[in-house]
């Protein structure tokens, strides 16, 4: 005979049950937002000013978000992160590029350049999963990649760049930029998709860019290596300067983002999302700490997530039922990432979830283990 369901009490369950690190929680007032426009802006030109414009609130608020300096560019283009791997290594690596490699994400843009037959072998800095990584003091070749958040695992990087070299300094923020304080001198190209800070859908790419990642763009395009056109950086960055992208966008996830950049300025920019960010982590860490069964997987404080945190179990507690008893609750895609292969759960803490539902879920939990 079947043990019967276990059921949270409703004053134990968060007040939004989203907690994936990506796609993230899209909040309901965007989504209201972008009803209220439909009609006269879904199923539009992306060339003509009304969805222009959305473009224009875009890269407007990210460069005030991020304190951008004069000559550095917001470049958007189709396709996410992943898409973002392939342009850079046609559009930004002129020979060899240094890779920072954390986890899994950070390893498929080494990957990424490994395979690309016009570029030398990367050079690959590898740390295993949870470990404080292992930065590079000098970095002769020409990029230096790495992520300011790797999301399969909750650790996060100081913004910095190597010692010595010249390298452009490439900083993966997919899950980072829009929670987490960024210092834009630290970096020459700073990449991110929007479905996870920025709540709402997937399916572009944005970059940050120095001026002088802006002139290696045009000197590998003035070169005559040949790039596909819908991964050419330089013709992202021709029209992106238009308010537009190559080929068409989601203008659902254009609408969601600009609403999104829009809601953190009008609450105080990037330190209030970064501070709101600090509260849930300092939530989940604590519990954990403290907890007899759970523990950061992270284990320096110095570099846990503050955007994704990654907590284990003692084998005595099986993570997986514990995120399968959530999910029939309403509490959803608190699992790990799977090719981590731990007993532990995932939690975003991006901006739009709520400090306060994060505490909730610490109890839900508590309540589900003692029911196991």
């Amino acid at each position: 005979m079947s043990a019967a369901p276990i059921v949270i009490p409703p004053e134990l369950l968060p007040s939004d049950g989203r907690f994936g690190s990506g796609p993230s929680k899209v909040r309901t007032e965007s989504v209201r937002a972008l009803a209220d426009v439909a009609g006269t802006y879904m199923g539009t030109s992306h060339r003509r000013e009304g969805v222009r414009s959305v473009v224009a609130r875009i890269r407007e608020g990210m460069a005030t978000l991020f304190g951008l300096p004069d000559g550095y560019e917001v470049l958007l283009g189709n396709g996410g992160s992943t898409a973002f791997w392939d342009a850079a290594a046609f559009g930004l690596v002129e020979r060899q590029s240094t890779h920072m490699v954390i986890g899994e994400f950070s390893s498929k843009f080494a990957a990424v350049t490994r395979g690309a037959p016009h570029l030398d072998d990367p050079i690959v800095i590898e740390t295993a999963p949870g470990l404080p990584p292992q930065m590079a003091g000098d970095a002769g070749n020409d990029v230096y990649a790495y992520p300011q958040n790797e999301t399969s695992t909750g650790i996060s990087v100081p913004l910095h760049r190597p010692a010595s070299g010249n390298a452009l300094a490439v900083v993966d923020a997919t899950s980072a930029a829009g929670g987490i304080r960024v210092d834009p001198t630290a970096f020459d190209v700073y990449y991110f998709a929007p479905q996870k800070c920025f709540a709402c859908d997937a399916g572009l790419w944005l970059a940050c860019c120095s001026p002088a990642a802006v002139e290696r763009i045009r000197r590998i395009a003035a070169s005559g290596r040949w790039q596909p056109p819908s991964l050419d950086l330089r013709i992202a960055l021709e029209n992106s300067r238009l308010d537009q992208t190559y080929n068409t966008p989601a203008l659902a996830t254009l609408f969601l983002l600009a609403d999104q950049v829009d809601w953190i300025a009008e609450h105080g920019g990037l330190e209030w999302a970064a501070a709101r960010s600090d509260r849930s982590a300092h939530i989940v860490y604590e519990w954990a700490d403290a907890h007899e069964y759970a523990s950061p997987f992270v284990a320096d404080p110095a570099y846990r997530s503050h955007v994704t945190a990654t907590i284990d179990f003692d084998d005595r507690i099986d993570a997986q039922q514990i995120s399968a008893v959530l999910r029939t609750n309403g509490v959803v895609d608190t699992e790990p990432y799977r090719k981590l292969g731990r007993n532990q759960l995932r939690i975003a803490l991006f901006p739009a979830i709520e400090p306060d539902d994060v505490s909730t879920l610490t109890r839900a939990i508590d309540y589900v283990i003692e029911r196991l």
